[in-house]
């Protein structure tokens, strides 16, 4: 389990989502056990982090403008250059390079304080026209939503053609609709019964999952707010995020938890091969 958790903070620092790490680490030191060694790995790192990345409550009174701003000449100086437009143009040019899919995830993120208009047109067609993993798709969809964007665009997304609106694309689990949360609540209630130190992790799959098929007809099936959706949905994550922690998952027991009859067995099979596959994906695309 310990090797898990050392994976996913990795993933997290890979990716600079430094707030998640350092809450992933306070979680670490509350539940460290017997992991003294690490316990004061964790402390050292998360000490590094709180001064090199505040948060924006405790970054020295700073306003909102001020971090903003701070953030464009960041992300200016990371093409080496004081010329947004100059800056733009090397941005494109890293995005259709062959480049890993954290850079791109990387690239994106800066991209979002760039300000040069033209960068618009220029990122939502590389999103139409370029190949890309499902989880770069939303990381610009996010990106193109934060610059102010707005319209449709056509993807292909796990095997299906879809029409998205940019301004409709959530930027945070808070964005999503309420079923869509209410799926991950339940699974996060009953697996916390099993394993204590499991909301955490099954939390970042359903993001990653939600990611890959924001705008399918499997998303669009789980924004029925039936609760046997719900249901069957949250099932199905409970049984992939013990295969993947456990290597097994008794069938029968997971669907006792979640009140499944032979009535929705279907769906709920569905629901959970749905998910597998998504996590299959997200694994190849590692």
């Amino acid at each position: 389990m310990l090797d898990q958790y050392q994976i996913q903070l990795t993933k997290l620092l890979e990716r600079e989502q430094f707030e998640e790490a350092k809450d992933l680490l306070r979680f670490l030191l509350r539940c460290q056990g017997d992991e003294r060694q690490h316990a004061i790995e964790w402390e050292n790192l998360l000490n590094w982090l709180e001064e090199s990345f505040p948060t924006v409550d405790d970054a020295d009174g700073l306003e909102h403008e001020d971090l903003e701003e701070q953030f464009r000449r960041a992300a200016l100086s990371d093409y080496g250059s004081t010329n947004s437009t100059e800056a733009a143009t090397k941005l494109m040019n890293t995005l259709t390079s062959s480049i890993p899919m954290d850079q791109q995830i990387l690239a994106l993120e800066r991209a979002t304080y760039l300000d040069v208009p033209e960068l618009d047109e220029q990122l939502i067609n590389w999103l139409q026209e370029a190949t890309l993993s499902s989880a770069v798709q939303f990381k610009a969809l996010q990106c193109l939503k934060k610059r102010g964007c707005s319209g449709t665009v056509q993807l292909t997304r796990m095997d299906e053609t879809v029409h998205l609106l940019i301004e409709e694309t959530p930027l945070s689990m808070n964005e999503f609709p309420d079923s869509v949360n209410a799926i991950l609540e339940k699974a996060v209630l009953a697996l916390e019964q099993v394993d204590v130190t499991m909301p955490i992790l099954v939390t970042e799959l359903w993001l990653e999952c939600l990611q890959c098929i924001y705008g399918t007809r499997s998303y669009g099936w789980m924004l029925n707010e039936e609760e046997y959706i719900e249901d069957c949905f949250a099932a199905g994550l409970h049984h992939t995020m013990q295969l993947i922690v456990y290597g097994y998952a008794v069938d029968d027991d997971i669907r006792e938890t979640y009140g499944i009859t032979n009535e929705y067995r279907f769906r709920y099979e569905q629901a959970s091969r749905v998910i597998r596959e998504v996590a299959l994906y997200l694994q190849d695309s590692d």
